[in-house]
């Protein structure tokens, strides 16, 4: 985006125009993670006009789109050349966009193994309160300039700027994919899981809920027939198992569907991230373990500061993911030193406070 395009044109008047009105902006795509952090605030800038996939060359295993795209078509492209996004962004309606994947910083189950969005972002373009276009990393995975600069925007929740366009490393799709389950206690589980991933197996996901472990493996066929007998339990077809890690990832499957009944009746729908071999944590409701331990949905009325002290006790921290009353903030206060670097990242990208203001943390 060496020259910026009509669309993006646009996109950049109507910034320079709130800058100069002091207007905010809700920086916006499909809506589907609208949810997600503080309630949005201000004029709708809808980033969708800023479609399509500038350059990908699969040999090179990297893409670069534009922000608008929706998120499904370039999954679709990367499927048909037998690629994906390996640590499979959830998809929580239609319409969601490549940008509002980086602005939430959100993966799905197999960031047990793959990693995160940040992991796979190589460069961005983005626009800044003033209205400039500015460019960070590039379009290969040996060139680093700015590289830390482009992968602050992961999970930023657009706070401090417009995404117009990021170059993402993709990964071929694994060969052969098997699931299992185990029948355990979340102590047991836990456990089992975090002996496993000390050994030199493909484990790809796992998740626990209502005493079941289910594992997934993924990688060659003989490494991954290999798992399967050293790991043993009982192999669950794909006809069955795709759907399940699907519903995971897309906050589709049973345990979602009843945290979504009960934040309609006023309960709070919990993310905790705590180290991985970190014992069940004593607190009231549905419980669902991934990522080795290292991320636990809890479903409960229980107040804010329970949550957020519990967590804090093992090294964690915890997110209200879905609520009806944000009144307690969606994440936790920042310790001083870091909420002085956020502070300082905000004043040098959006000066005025344009772009999302509250949606990542109270006063930024």
């Amino acid at each position: 985006m060496a020259q910026p395009d009509p669309a993006l044109a646009r996109l950049v008047d109507r910034i320079r125009a709130a800058a100069a009105d002091g207007q905010p902006l809700d920086i916006r795509g499909g809506g589907t993670k609208a949810f997600y952090g503080g309630v949005p605030v201000g004029d709708a800038l809808d980033v969708r006009p800023l479609s399509g996939i500038s350059r990908y060359e699969p040999s090179e295993l990297v893409v670069t789109v534009r922000a608008g795209t929706p998120l499904a078509e370039l999954e679709a492209a990367l499927a048909a050349q037998g690629q994906c996004l390996a640590f499979e962004p959830p998809r929580f309606g239609p319409g969601g966009t490549v940008g509002g994947m980086v602005a939430a910083g959100l993966a799905g189950p197999a960031r047990l193994a793959a990693g995160g969005v940040r992991d796979y972002l190589l460069g961005a373009t983005m626009v800044n309160g003033r209205g400039e276009v500015l460019s960070f990393g590039g379009q290969v995975m040996k060139n680093v300039a700015g590289y830390d600069v482009c992968r602050v925007l992961a999970g930023s929740l657009g706070a401090l700027g417009l995404i117009a366009e990021v170059s993402l490393k993709v990964l071929p799709l694994p060969r052969a994919v098997a699931t299992t389950r185990l029948q355990l206690d979340a102590a047991g589980a836990i456990r089992r899981v975090n002996e496993l991933l000390g050994q030199p197996l493909p484990l790809n996901a796992s998740a626990w809920w209502d005493g079941m472990l289910v594992l997934r493996l993924a990688g060659a066929e003989a490494a991954v027939q290999s798992a399967l007998a050293r790991i043993g339990g009982e192999r669950v077809e794909p006809a069955m198992a795709d759907p399940f890690w699907l519903g995971l990832r897309d906050h589709t499957d049973e345990f979602f569907a009843g945290a979504a009944r009960a934040v309609a009746a006023g309960a709070g729908l919990w993310r905790l991230s705590v180290p991985a071999v970190t014992p069940p944590l004593k607190l009231s409701g549905e419980q669902l373990v991934e990522w080795g331990g290292g991320q636990r949905w809890i479903c409960t009325s229980a107040p804010a500061a329970t949550l957020r002290e519990a967590a804090a006790a093992v090294g964690g921290h915890a997110v209200l993911f879905r609520a009806r009353d944000k009144s307690a903030g969606s994440f936790a206060p920042l310790a001083p030193a870091l909420a002085r670097i956020h502070r300082g990242l905000k004043q040098q990208f959006d000066p005025a406070g344009l772009f999302n203001p509250g949606r990542l943390l109270p006063g930024l």
